[in-house]
């Protein structure tokens, strides 16, 4: 093996633990957020409404979550180590491919991007990038143990990633706090039922993740009822939405094996992005979706690079 080769292999074994395609879904996060606190950004940069300077925080936010993402999924590893040495040994940091020092400074070194790049746009935009550091460092050393208190945790870190898309416009998100309460939902079916993807799970939190999708189902289109956010736009991108993830968590729920289980949380997982753009065209019309789901293919493409789970 030449040194081009081994110095690839090192620098695969660091995007494995960032995990690329789940970064992507965090980017859909942050593009719904910034839609709802604009409305229709782009129509008003076609109709000379505004400059392409409102894309400035939209900038440091992508950033902002890229950093914030990383580094939480990166400690994930850090301290399932010992776990993994015996559960999953292919793992970068079990295998031998980065050790648990430089993992461990890589994930700082990415959640101090995350909350520097957050502080470009607002105080409050670098408030809740803090926050979600310590929910995803609590949630990675402890919560993810416990069976209620893990998903909930979990769906904190994404609801506050969202939010933080909204705080491009501070003065918004005390409006619009309750988008939270969607991801926050979601994500909590999906870590419920990810909990069993290594040995297998119970029926009753397959049922459980169920009803909390067929909730988030519901929600999307309920938002209809707010002046500015129009349900038929949303509609599409809930059906694909239903059409991708039901299945698979009915199937898990059904026959709740470790691998019904990782091919659940895998598509939920990718889908949340179908999640982000439901929402977004709600807001922002349906090209604006359209944009968010061109994220997919490429979080898609990824997953089959690297691991999502």
């Amino acid at each position: 093996m030449n040194v081009a080769s081994l110095n690839f292999q090192g620098w695969r074994g660091y995007l494995e633990l960032m995990r690329p395609a789940n970064i992507v879904t965090a980017w859909a996060d942050i593009l719904v957020g910034f839609a709802a606190s604009g409305g229709m950004i782009f129509a008003k940069l076609i109709n000379g409404e505004a400059s392409f300077f409102i894309l400035i925080p939209l900038a440091w936010l992508l950033l902002a979550t890229t950093g914030l993402y990383g580094g939480g999924i990166v400690f994930n590893d850090v301290f399932d180590a010992e776990l993994d040495a015996k559960e999953r040994p292919n793992r970068a940091i079990p295998s031998g491919r980065v050790s648990r020092q430089n993992a461990t400074l890589l994930g700082s070194i990415l959640f101090a991007i995350g909350i520097i790049a957050a502080f470009q746009v607002s105080w409050l935009s670098a408030a809740i990038a803090i926050f979600i550091t310590l929910s995803c460092l609590l949630y990675d050393a402890l919560a993810k143990h416990h069976p209620f208190f893990g998903p909930l945790n979990m769906g904190l870190c994404r609801g506050s990633n969202l939010l933080l898309g909204v705080s491009a416009v501070p003065a918004i998100i005390g409006e619009r706090w309750y988008l939270t309460l969607i991801p926050v939902l979601y994500i909590a079916a999906i870590t419920a039922i990810s909990q069993g993807e290594v040995h297998g799970g119970k029926k009753i939190t397959g049922v459980l993740a169920l009803l909390l999708i067929a909730i988030v189902l519901t929600a999307v289109l309920a938002l209809g009822i707010l002046g500015e956010y129009t349900a038929i736009a949303a509609l599409p991108f809930a059906v694909l939405l239903a059409i991708r993830v039901l299945p698979n968590f009915i199937k898990a729920a059904r026959q709740p094996v470790a691998e019904n289980i990782r091919n659940a949380v895998k598509i939920g997982v990718l889908s949340l992005i179908v999640l982000d753009a439901t929402v977004a065209s709600g807001f922002a019309g349906l090209y604006y979706g359209l944009l968010v789901l061109i994220l997919l293919p490429i979080s898609m493409k990824l997953a089959q690079l690297f691991a999502v789970t």
